[in-house]
């Protein structure tokens, strides 16, 4: 499980995205780089980490399904996961 600070910290780096978007695009078509470097680190798309929507793990993310490999492994054996089963042959 991470920390409640980590999983904070990455929804403040998404918003920080979206509320800058247009203006980094605007600033792109322009070729104004000065004015795109003095914008904050935080509002480039770079900087965006994907993580587990349920623990918060950053490593091992399946983004179809939005969750880790690990979650779900858990999930896929309980059942909750429809259409996904056991691979047996």
């Amino acid at each position: 499980m991470a920390k409640e600070s980590m999983k904070a910290r990455e929804v403040k780096r998404a918003k920080m995205v979206d509320k800058y978007a247009e203006k980094r695009k605007a600033l792109k078509e322009a070729g104004d780089y000065e004015a795109l470097q003095k914008l904050p680190k935080n509002a480039s798309p770079i900087r965006k980490h994907n993580r587990c929507k349920l623990t918060g793990r950053p490593k091992g993310y399946m983004r179809q399904f939005g969750i880790s490999r690990v979650t779900f492994r858990e999930m896929a054996n309980k059942g909750l996961i429809p259409g996904v089963t056991k691979a047996s042959w």
